[in-house]
């Protein structure tokens, strides 16, 4: 069991339940909603949360907020890019585009990413906010350059190590580095603990996939 992890769950669900329960129009919030609702490690919430918990365990609720910000990120990327690998299934159940239509899990995915930025303006004074967004905003830029690259690499009979490890941090390790970092600037760290965080987190990131790499090429659970 990883630490705390009811502790989050408990602070985090039902906030996360009573979000887009009345927002118009259903058509484009339904598919979020479902989405949200199927579950997933929610890895990179529960970092962030645990991170500022660490730091001061009366942060708990003040996390949660930027915890389902980047959560609605990561959720959007998974829509964009079930979109683009034509993807059946997520989960195990219908990806958003096969339930509903492309253009509207487009549409729902764009609406996620605006408002995750949304959430870190409404729910934290400045300059937390700010610092908190740009930090996000940085983070989004480079997973669409990370997904480029994945792109671009299944059009290449041969690709370097060093450009896969950049792909991969790109697309997905940064993520969880900025989960790290943004625990710590809600908890109040300092630059160099919150810097220290982010290269830890990062680093996780990148043997996560590396390993999540491996056993899709070759199969098994060891290497």
């Amino acid at each position: 069991m990883l630490p705390y992890l009811e502790e989050f769950r408990r602070v985090f669900n039902p906030f996360m339940e009573q979000q887009f329960l009345t927002t118009s129009p259903q058509t484009l919030y339904e598919p979020i909603r479902y989405l949200m609702n199927l579950g997933g490690k929610r890895l990179r919430p529960y970092a962030l949360w645990l991170t500022a918990y660490s730091y001061d365990s009366s942060k708990d609720k003040l996390a949660v907020p930027a915890a389902y910000a980047l959560e609605l990120f990561h959720s959007f990327t998974l829509v964009h890019d079930d979109i683009m690998d034509e993807a059946p299934l997520r989960r195990g159940k219908p990806t958003v585009h096969a339930r509903f239509d492309t253009n509207t899990a487009l549409l729902s995915g764009d609406a996620m990413m605006v408002h995750c930025m949304e959430y870190l303006l409404n729910h934290y004074p400045d300059p937390i906010a700010l610092a908190l967004s740009r930090e996000l905003a940085r983070t989004a830029v480079g997973v669409c350059q990370g997904q480029q690259l994945d792109m671009d690499f299944e059009k290449e009979k041969h690709v370097s190590i060093s450009d896969y490890l950049k792909m991969i941090e790109d697309k997905t390790a940064i993520l969880l580095g900025s989960a790290l970092r943004m625990g710590a600037m809600v908890a109040g760290a300092d630059l160099q603990d919150q810097d220290s965080l982010y290269q830890y987190g990062k680093q996780t990131g990148l043997a996560f996939q590396i390993q999540d790499d491996y056993l899709d090429a070759f199969g098994g659970t060891a290497f």
